[in-house]
């Protein structure tokens, strides 16, 4: 039986748009217990910052908490479609060595897949999987 990227990604994700301070996607990572947000411009989805790229593009490199998020971004985007099967987007996160994928359906954002969720579908009882699927620690 073929999985695919729609049965374990985490659907409607949280957006901001470019032009949003970084002090407030930090702040919106941490009141959604998330580490990833989508930047969107007209429903399109146009970026993607981690908690990691907050901390070294702008942080580390001295820019101030009103620096918009578009100045923190991933510069290469890589996305999958619903129907993706699972094994292509694992593929796909280890040839461009990245954790998470938006999940896109015409260039608008529905949804996250990570690694974490890929780990606890094919091994649930991995160390990997049981981090993934256990409650945060905040």
């Amino acid at each position: 039986m073929t999985v695919t990227v729609s049965e374990i990604m985490a659907p409607t994700p949280i957006t901001a748009r470019p032009e949003t301070a970084i002090e407030e996607v930090a702040r919106i990572m941490r009141d959604e217990d998330i580490g990833t947000v989508l930047i969107t411009a007209d429903a399109e989805l146009i970026g993607l910052v981690t908690d990691r790229d907050l901390v070294v593009r702008t942080l580390a490199a001295g820019l101030g908490p009103q620096t918009p998020v578009r100045e923190a971004c991933s510069e290469q985007l890589w996305s999958v479609t619903p129907e993706t099967e699972i094994v292509q987007a694992a593929d796909l996160m280890r040839n461009a060595a990245v954790r998470r994928l938006p999940v896109v359906r015409d260039g608008k954002p529905i949804g996250v897949v990570s690694l974490g969720d890929i780990a606890a579908l094919g091994a649930p009882g991995s160390v990997l999987g049981g981090i993934s699927t256990a409650m945060p620690n905040t």
